[in-house]
């Protein structure tokens, strides 16, 4: 379930993000720098800004494990199946961010799946690569505004191929001023929580 056309994936993103991650912003903590922090299981309503018709409504927690949280949010024009976890590591420590975290996320209307975001909780220094280390797995992402994305569908299966297989994934991004970050996931249940919106949506690996 993916679209084939770069400019077509590409363009999708925003769309993703835009019907999602309003409620699940609301319905996790900001992250503590240098804390360990777990997504709430209850996710907020939709933000109200929203147009109805694209609007999927308040999504439900499909199951949590370990530190990825699954949701599930749908309408008459489809499904959204998401994952979210937050790092269990972040430096330098004391950095004033907003919500910091990770994203798998399948949109069943726009035949996308396993579109991989890194939201930062900071504006990006979009001439600089993002880079993600995946055991011994080096990916290269871009940025734009606050988050971090791949820039086709096969690396987006290659990344969520990776974090499914590995203990931990980093994260290396640059802000428009100041100094890198580096934020470390751990993957503890990535793979479980995964499957639990692969059925949802019904995607296949």
């Amino acid at each position: 379930m993916e679209r084939t056309g770069a400019g077509d994936y590409l363009y999708a993103m925003p769309t993703i993000r835009f019907l999602f991650f309003g409620a699940l912003c609301a319905a996790l903590l900001p992250l503590a720098s240098g804390a360990e922090t777990k997504p709430k299981t209850k996710p907020a309503p939709a933000p109200a800004t929203a147009a109805p018709s694209a609007d999927p409504g308040p999504g439900h927690v499909l199951g949590t494990a370990g530190s990825w949280t699954a949701y599930m949010a749908q309408n008459k024009e489809g499904k959204i199946c998401y994952i979210a976890g937050q790092p269990e590591k972040s430096e330098p420590t004391g950095m004033k961010r907003k919500t910091v975290m990770a994203t798998v996320t399948h949109h069943t209307q726009d035949q996308v799946a396993n579109v991989v975001s890194f939201d930062e909780g900071y504006p990006l220094n979009e001439d600089d690569q993002v880079v993600l280390k995946v055991g011994k797995d080096k990916f290269t992402l871009f940025a734009r505004d606050d988050s971090a994305w791949a820039a086709t569908s096969e690396l987006d299966k290659a990344i969520v191929t990776a974090l499914a297989k590995e203990k931990q994934a980093v994260v290396r991004t640059t802000p428009k001023k100041g100094h890198a970050t580096i934020d470390t996931y751990t993957l503890a249940g990535f793979a479980k929580a995964l499957a639990l919106i692969d059925k949802a949506c019904d995607v296949k690996h």
